[in-house]
């Protein structure tokens, strides 16, 4: 019983300790995930500007002959912290537009094509710390179920058994003690 409740109340304090570096971690995510949401938004808005004034000097067509055929590729690299595996970091590449392929007609659709793969990256690294932040926030409540079930339930009642069979354990002796006496006053007397 002894054994037990020590081990209770040790594997308790782990999860306390993994409780408190998950939530700090995703502190730390969440901090980053809105840095990166507010860079992801200027940068979002910056290149939304440069979109209609090139649309403006150089209509939908130019739009539409501006588009690389190549497409963007996002690479999300996975972490673990205290066997909770989340996004850690991610790699973008952006499009290349091969020789073959037209320039945007206008400089302000180049310069917009160049502020949408700054705001592409941007909401990568919004969304890796964001989804990483709610990945450790679900396994923080799970945790904090587990040391709360330890703490209100499984330790008070270890400890409860324990104090009944150190309390039985005390009345046997008790009374094998008292037995004993009575034994040897007996053989004594008689």
């Amino acid at each position: 019983m002894r054994r037990s409740l020590a081990t209770a109340r040790r594997g308790a304090g782990l999860l306390e300790r993994k409780l408190r570096l998950l939530l700090d971690r995703e502190r730390a995510e969440r901090e980053a995930a809105d840095s990166a949401g507010r860079v992801w938004r200027e940068r979002l808005a910056d290149a939304e500007t440069w979109l209609v004034r090139g649309v403006l000097l150089g209509g939908e067509t130019a739009l539409a002959e501006a588009v690389p055929a190549d497409r963007a590729r996002v690479d999300v690299r996975w972490g673990a912290l205290m066997g909770v595996r989340h996004p850690a970091a991610v790699a973008w590449t952006g499009p290349v537009r091969s020789t073959a392929e037209p320039t945007p007609p206008n400089t302000a659709l180049a310069h917009a094509e160049a502020a949408y793969r700054d705001a592409v990256r941007a909401a990568a690294e919004h969304a890796v710390h964001r989804a990483a932040a709610e990945l450790l926030a679900a396994e923080a409540d799970r945790t904090r179920q587990r040391v709360r079930a330890l703490r209100r339930h499984w330790i008070p009642r270890l400890e409860g058994e324990l104090t009944a069979v150190e309390l039985a354990l005390e009345e046997t002796e008790h009374q094998e003690a008292v037995q004993r006496r009575w034994a040897a006053s007996h053989r004594t007397g008689g």
